[in-house]
């Protein structure tokens, strides 16, 4: 049985997943946010940036944001995973402050560290008992208990759960740009940001770009593994996750990412997340 349970914290820069996977396959896809993932139980095995890897109990993957990956059960019984979901921005001034210009890196995608899988375990459990928990199979929010540690430690639990991780396996680098034409694809990005809520013709992008339809075509695939469209879907949808946690509603949020049909909205998010937008607005 598959389950996923979504939890926003108090820190707008940090969701937590937790799932259990066993017939879910994730299709070619990527995240606009840094994905630490935290296998507990089973084995996940996955595509990325060309090479097949796993990540079995008690093993971490590190995926960073816009880069393409896949995912699903080794075993029958499935998997279950913990997931920190943080914003790129966010997670690199956490990790140094003063360095502005740069971003955090990691040097592994799978890492196997007991002692820093038991810290960030930790947590990613502390955390969760601060917020309230969305679970795929009800529309309400679980209650929650008294917290069992004091504020200041909860102020101080984020830092210290990724300090161990920074020092061992973080780098700082400028960020990355990737040419597409006369623009880049943070330029398309922004670009596409600003219009979701608009019909997006290729033309208009090839155009940005200076380049004919055919040459934007495949120019963007051989340097992002997907078509322009494939790629528009999922921004569409990994803002409309932002926006429903925003508050916003999911009618609201539908319009505001370029779906003019609800019914189709409502089958996308749960395709792609495990939850129907209506469960992500009531868990607020």
């Amino acid at each position: 049985m598959d389950k996923v349970d979504y939890t926003q914290t108090s820190e707008k820069g940090v969701d937590l997943i937790d799932a259990e996977y066993q017939n879910f396959a994730f299709q070619r896809h990527y995240h606009l946010d840094f994905h630490i993932g935290l296998i507990t139980k089973g084995e996940q095995k996955f595509t990325h940036q060309g090479s097949s890897l796993s990540a079995g109990h008690g093993q971490m993957v590190v995926m960073p944001p816009d880069e393409l990956h896949d995912g699903q059960s080794v075993l029958k019984q499935g998997y279950q995973v913990k997931v920190f979901s943080i914003d790129p921005t966010w997670l690199s001034n956490l990790a140094n402050s003063e360095a502005s210009s740069s971003i955090i890196n990691f040097n592994q995608t799978v890492v196997s560290n007991p002692d820093l899988f038991r810290r960030l375990y930790q947590t990613h459990t502390l955390l969760g008992q601060q917020s309230p928990k969305l679970t795929s199979s009800s529309t309400k929010p679980e209650s929650l208990s008294s917290s069992p540690i004091s504020q200041l430690a909860q102020d101080c639990l984020l830092y210290e759960g990724f300090e161990q991780l920074f020092e061992q396996y973080g780098n700082y680098v400028q960020p990355r740009t990737i040419p597409l034409g006369n623009k880049s694809i943070e330029i398309l990005k922004e670009y596409l940001m600003a219009n979701l809520d608009q019909p997006i013709q290729l033309e208009t992008l090839a155009h940005l770009c200076q380049l004919s339809s055919t040459q934007f075509q495949r120019h963007f695939k051989a340097k992002m593994g997907i078509t322009p469209y494939a790629w528009l879907s999922r921004l569409r949808l990994e803002q409309a996750m932002k926006l429903l946690k925003s508050g916003i509603s999911s009618t609201e949020v539908a319009h505001r990412v370029g779906f003019y049909d609800q019914a189709h909205f409502t089958k996308a998010f749960k395709v792609t997340y495990g939850v129907t937008p209506s469960q992500i607005s009531e868990c607020r």
